[in-house]
């Protein structure tokens, strides 16, 4: 599969260079709206840069990879999905979920391949629970808790991308940044529409524009209930933070705290270690799975249906507690 990185200012750019080396692909170039950072990370990686982005849907891709400011991202995707060119959409992507809809809305008119890279669907907690629901023995969901807490926000700036914290831009703080994808793995499991029973939002510590630390209780048709917890405010810039993905049900608990999994399961007494990858690396597992569902004409496994959901119950969360 031959593809594009398109935005390599992106926070997330060697993730995902990282996930295309280890799916088999090509890298044909490397784009962005700084040339000479596009010409900088080519370089570092012995790859060929594109000066301009008409040179992006011209380099004959079986998927662009598009990322980088939400003010110009839209912009961007629309014209991937006007070319008819299969596109991995990574956040955020718009700074608002009004203007994330009309491309959700474009995706569908024109019938479009647009994945979204929420990594943690592929975490060894998730795949697990599936197969055992698959299996029949999951039993009734409980519950599920999602925690990323990640470093203080000086590390966007660090990282030349101070603007995540900027409200009017990157639309929310932790709970827009981080908690997208605890919400994400909420709504991939509850049974019908989710509830938004409580939040709380607050920048108790660093006092910045947007929040740094945010609490969901939710609840699905069923009663199985959910907590998503987002922040920066681990106390160090050590990538990984503080991670948990717990999901419980009847006959199954299973926990990844992201160097490890467990799984334990009543009916057969079982306590088993699970296959690990770091949150970190998901991305490969991610990517891995959306060149396999290309090449067999499959939807993608997480849609810009799924990520407008999760931005619009983040929306809710928001108006609730009066932000």
């Amino acid at each position: 599969m031959r593809i594009v990185l398109a935005g390599t200012s992106h926070w997330h750019a060697d993730m995902h260079l990282d996930a295309a080396h280890a799916a088999g692909a090509e890298i044909i170039g490397v784009w962005d709206e700084d040339e000479a950072h596009a010409k900088g990370f080519a370089a570092r990686n012995s790859l060929s840069a594109i000066a301009a982005f008409e040179g992006v849907l011209a380099a004959a891709a079986d998927l662009i990879l598009l990322m980088g400011h939400p003010s110009t991202v839209p912009a961007g995707a629309r014209s991937v999905i006007e070319a008819d060119i299969p596109l991995m959409l990574e956040k955020p992507a718009a700074s608002s979920t009004a203007s994330l809809i009309q491309l959700r809305d474009l995706a569908h008119q024109r019938k479009a391949f647009v994945s979204v890279p929420l990594p943690n669907r592929f975490g060894p907690a998730v795949i697990a629970f599936e197969r055992l629901r698959g299996e029949g023995r999951a039993g009734q969901l409980a519950h599920g808790h999602f925690r990323v807490v990640n470093g203080p926000p000086e590390r966007y700036a660090a990282d030349g991308v101070g603007w995540v914290v900027d409200p009017a831009i990157g639309g929310g703080g932790a709970l827009r940044n981080l908690g997208i994808h605890g919400v994400d793995a909420a709504l991939s499991l509850a049974s019908g529409e989710l509830r938004l029973k409580s939040v709380s939002v607050g920048n108790r510590i660093h006092r910045s524009p947007v929040e740094d630390y945010a609490l969901l209780v939710l609840e699905d048709e069923a009663g199985a209930l959910f907590t998503v917890e987002a922040g920066c405010t681990y106390a160090s810039m050590r990538p990984g933070g503080d991670f948990e993905w717990r999901i419980v049900s009847a006959n199954a608990t299973l926990i990844d705290s992201g160097d490890k999994a467990i799984c334990a399961t009543l009916d057969d007494a079982a306590f088993v270690d699970l296959p690990v990858e770091l949150p970190a690396t998901r991305y490969r597992l991610c990517m891995r799975d959306t060149f396999e569902r290309l090449q067999r004409k499959a939807a993608p496994a997480i849609s810009i249906d799924d990520y407008v959901a999760a931005m619009s119950l983040i929306d809710a969360a928001y108006q609730k507690a009066g932000r």
